[in-house]
């Protein structure tokens, strides 16, 4: 699902998680706060939305189907980079574990709160550089 936005691409998170409710409800607690959501329910999907829309901010629960497949990893990661886009990690994540940033990968369980605060951190600083 896309939310239609004037705002730029480094103010645009990508939401990669198979549950839709909590898709949900993490695009309206960060549309409430200005910022665009593109959401996918596969990991697959999720990696063809960040190669058309370069979001600032991705985050991809590794339970998403697909998550931990390594050529999807590599992906991921590699748009990550070619873009510019920050990775959130949601869950174990071992095949992200080398090349992210601790404050980048929670765990499960996690709170929203913490999760938002993280985005508005990475949002704000791609909006620096």
């Amino acid at each position: 699902m896309i939310s239609p936005s004037p705002n730029p691409p480094h103010r645009q998170v990508l939401i990669v998680d198979g549950s839709a409710d909590t898709r949900e409800v993490l695009s309206t607690a960060l549309r409430m706060r200005g910022v665009s959501t593109l959401e996918a329910a596969e990991a697959r999907q999720g990696v063809e939305m960040a190669r058309q829309y370069h979001p600032g901010v991705i985050v991809l629960d590794v339970e998403a189907a697909a998550a931990d497949d390594d050529q999807i990893c590599r992906e991921y990661q590699s748009q990550s980079r070619e873009h510019h886009s920050r990775l959130v990690v949601l869950g174990r994540a071992v095949q992200y574990e080398q090349d992210l940033p601790r404050d980048r990968i929670m765990s499960k369980p996690y709170h929203f709160a913490p999760l938002i605060r993280t985005i508005e951190r990475l949002l704000s600083s791609s909006a620096e550089t």
